[in-house]
């Protein structure tokens, strides 16, 4: 059983990601009167090519909440769910505990936190996000290891759970690299990397030029209504820190609670629009510096 209902939809996309998956597998047998395009011989239909790198992503989101708190009350359907969810999410589920929750969120991109941005640079610009996840990713793998060696002493049963997961998904893609190492490339191995890259996108912007000191301004939250719709409220980030386990129907109704406390600047209304005013537009604009979260006369306000 499902500790929430709601959960329902996280399954329902995670089916759907398979379903897209088969049938643009076996799109030439199929036959499907759809408009498609050719790459390296492989027929590629577009618009389900783009929600399948949607759907990556939103695993990417699942993933998370899953880590934070399991979706089923039976251990084997949560291990079983973790193995799903990294075929299209590109890692081992497991890979969250020791980089997420046991240093992000203790940190909270403070030094020691291997997450913590920007990296290499001292400002915030472009470059500084775009090789944001790779370095990230670099510095999280040791975290990994060091984690599962640990379990292999500590808790040989969570071990074991742990080598499961890395067992079926290196195990799944060797299969279907084997099968057809072009359709493996186009179905699972870039959306997977679409979904690991973008899911980083989302902490480096959700932490930067915000006030990693500050008890309400650590964090910046986009609080549109379509986007949390369709990521299971993952942009509700101030209280994720507050209370990591709290399951992503409550993130609302807890942010509308304190929303008040946070700065303005770190309530933005609009992903894209931050995204394109901040990395593409703002360099320039003469003057228009990256607003500081400073405490000035007890309260926290944005400074440029």
């Amino acid at each position: 059983m499902l500790r929430y209902s709601a959960d329902w939809r996280s399954i329902a996309y995670l089916a759907t990601a398979a379903a897209i998956a088969v049938v643009h597998w076996n799109f030439e047998a199929l036959a499907l009167p759809v408009p498609t395009f050719e790459v390296l011989g492989v027929a590629i239909q577009p618009v389900l090519y783009v929600v399948a790198l949607f759907l990556g992503v939103a695993t990417a989101v699942i993933s998370h909440n899953h880590n934070h708190l399991s979706m089923w009350k039976s251990k084997p359907a949560n291990l079983v769910t973790s193995w799903v969810i990294s075929i299209f999410y590109g890692h081992p589920a497991i890979g969250w505990v020791p980089t997420h929750n046991m240093v992000h969120h203790k940190y909270n991109n403070k030094p020691g936190d291997s997450s913590r941005c920007p990296k290499v640079f001292k400002r915030n610009h472009l470059f500084a996000l775009l090789i944001y996840p790779t370095l990230t990713s670099m510095a999280q793998t040791a975290e990994i290891k060091a984690y599962i060696a640990g379990l292999k002493t500590k808790n040989r049963k969570q071990y074991w759970s742990a080598i499961s997961e890395y067992v079926v998904f290196f195990g799944f893609m060797a299969v279907v690299f084997v099968l057809d190492w072009r359709k493996a490339l186009f179905f699972f191995l870039i959306p997977q990397q679409v979904a690991l890259f973008v899911i980083q996108v989302f902490n480096y912007v959700q932490h930067i030029e915000a006030d990693e000191n500050s008890q309400w301004n650590h964090s910046r939250n986009f609080v549109s209504p379509v986007l949390n719709a369709l990521l299971f409220n993952n942009g509700y980030h101030t209280v994720h820190h507050m209370t990591p386990g709290l399951h992503w129907t409550k993130t609302p109704e807890a942010h509308a609670k304190v929303a008040h406390q946070i700065h303005p600047a770190l309530l933005q209304r609009s992903w894209w629009g931050y995204m394109i005013w901040t990395f593409l537009l703002r360099p320039l604009v003469p003057g228009a510096g990256a607003p500081k979260i400073t405490e000035v006369g007890g309260q926290e306000q944005a400074t440029a």
